[in-house]
């Protein structure tokens, strides 16, 4: 039910209107990243996930995008 995919409608009005537009963002990779290496133990966790998320950005960037390489938030 998404619309401008190939082989994909539109949602039928009568399920539209239960649902509500909903606004989505790019999520903070540097705060998650902080967190998670707190939670791990980790002192100095807002530098260290400052840079595992350049190198993240640097990879997605510049390496092969093939799929089984995953640079998104799972990665993180």
């Amino acid at each position: 039910m998404n619309p401008g995919y190939a082989g994909r409608s539109e949602l039928p009005d009568n399920l539209r209107a239960p649902f509500r537009p909903v606004a989505m963002m790019v999520p903070d990779y540097a705060l998650i990243g902080e967190i998670s290496l707190l939670s791990a133990g980790l002192r100095d966790a807002r530098a260290l996930a400052s840079k595992v998320v350049q190198v993240y950005r640097l990879c997605s960037e510049q390496l092969s995008g093939q799929q089984h390489y995953d640079y998104g938030m799972r990665a993180v």
